[in-house]
């Protein structure tokens, strides 16, 4: 790297180390088949994948996956979580869930980096679980909830009932479940399985292959590491923007992301955003020469795909509109009169831009693909490019989830539902 930047990098630089680090920038090799390793790989270069419930097609995390791989098997995935429940230290497991930006699927090579974290949470800071620790009964019911765990391989909250007749609301769980859940936030119990993804909490001894390293870092140490991990992951983004990747809160990261500086692990430069304005930005030492091939046109992103909602690329807040002009917006939790996308709306990536938005329903029963809304981003035309290309990336999305049929119900403009048909 030149010692003085003469001039800020373009915006279409910016964007194609962005889409390089979260695998979102070549296209799909029509003939390739994703095994376990090549889904392992995917979440070891994005770092972490976030899990979501929300299943009006399939779950956030295997969309994400389907973006960077194209069709694949999703009992892939769940093998390198679970290995069908198996425990002891030889099971097969290579990924597991925890705490990182939001609840995650994380590689188990970086499993030690996640013990500070569940130290803070067995010293319980939160006032209310340090209150419900208070209460002896609360300590005994820990005591025999991890019993049954150890005892039976494994627990679920089904297996505990209530006996104060109370129905137990999300603010007001049943004991038990507090129980297994503080248990599992320190690190004491470790999802081991899902039955019909309902959690399995088993002793995190039993669940852990023995390969694992398991020895404790300082939270210094940990979270020096999660930044840098966060910066190869994102690419590029600005300082205060890095520690959102892994859920760090800004203030306490930022003599830490000074430091990465300070040694040379990060660089920092001057980028030209979309409205046109320069910011300095930061970017891992790794990545300053795919930086340079993306300013020289080396690094082209021509890969058509869908986004979940929750999808990495979105972490770096604020970054969607900086460079892309998109507010990534998830409407789900609004009432539907104030939904303007849609339900759980999908954004569209073309090449390097995002271009547009759908709102999916998948009817399970009838193979039928739904689409309640499609959008196109204002100033973006139906294009024939275009259209053919998210035309071929809803014949592989109907293969991920063994749709035979598609029905656009509303789109913007009007004729792009008729185009869009057409070349399907």
């Amino acid at each position: 790297m030149p010692t003085q930047q003469t001039a800020p990098y373009p915006l279409s630089a910016a964007r194609a180390l962005a889409l390089h680090a979260q695998s979102l920038d070549a296209p799909l090799d029509a003939n390739a088949t994703p095994d376990a390793n090549a889904v392992y790989n995917a979440i070891k270069r994005i770092g972490w994948l976030q899990i979501d419930t929300l299943q009006v097609v399939r779950r956030s995390q295997y969309i994400a996956l389907w973006s960077r791989l194209g069709a694949y098997d999703p009992d892939c995935l769940d093998a390198l979580i679970y290995d069908n429940g198996k425990l002891g230290g030889d099971n097969k497991r290579r990924l597991y869930e925890y705490w990182m930006h939001a609840a995650c699927i994380i590689p188990l090579d970086a499993y030690r980096y996640t013990l500070p974290a569940m130290r803070r949470n067995r010293d319980a800071r939160s006032k209310r679980i340090r209150a419900w620790l208070d209460n002896p009964a609360n300590r005994n019911l820990l005591a025999q909830v991890m019993e049954h765990a150890r005892a039976n391989g494994g627990a679920r909250s089904a297996d505990f009932q209530r006996e104060d007749g109370r129905k137990g609301a999300w603010w007001d769980w049943k004991p038990a479940k507090i129980a297994l859940e503080y248990l599992y936030d320190a690190g004491e119990l470790t999802i081991s399985n899902r039955v019909n993804f309902q959690r399995v909490y088993a002793d995190t001894d039993a669940v852990l292959p023995a390969w694992v390293d398991r020895t404790p870092p300082s939270d210094e140490e940990a979270n020096l590491y999660l930044l840098e991990q966060s910066a190869r992951s994102l690419g590029i983004c600005s300082p205060a923007q890095l520690p959102d990747y892994s859920h760090m809160k800004r203030t306490p990261a930022k003599p830490l992301v000074q430091r990465l500086l300070d040694d040379g692990v990060l660089i920092p430069v001057k980028i030209r955003l979309h409205d046109d304005s320069v910011a300095d930005h930061v970017i891992h030492k790794d990545n300053l020469p795919l930086l340079t091939r993306a300013a020289d046109g080396d690094l082209t992103p021509r890969r058509t795909t869908f986004l979940s909602p929750f999808d990495s690329l979105f972490w770096a807040k604020d970054r969607d509109a900086q460079y892309w002009g998109f507010r990534q917006i998830l409407e789900a939790y609004k009432p539907r009169p104030q939904r303007i996308w849609g339900y759980f709306c999908l954004p569209i990536l073309h090449n390097d831009a995002l271009v547009g938005r759908f709102d999916p329903k998948l009817d399970r029963a009838a193979g039928v693909l739904r689409l309640k809304r499609l959008h196109l981003e204002p100033g973006v035309a139906p294009r024939e490019d275009l259209i053919a290309a998210i035309a071929a990336a809803l014949r592989d999305f109907l293969t991920f989830h063994n749709a035979t049929d598609i029905a656009i119900e509303h789109s913007h403009p009007r004729p792009l539902r008729r185009k869009i048909l057409a070349a399907m």
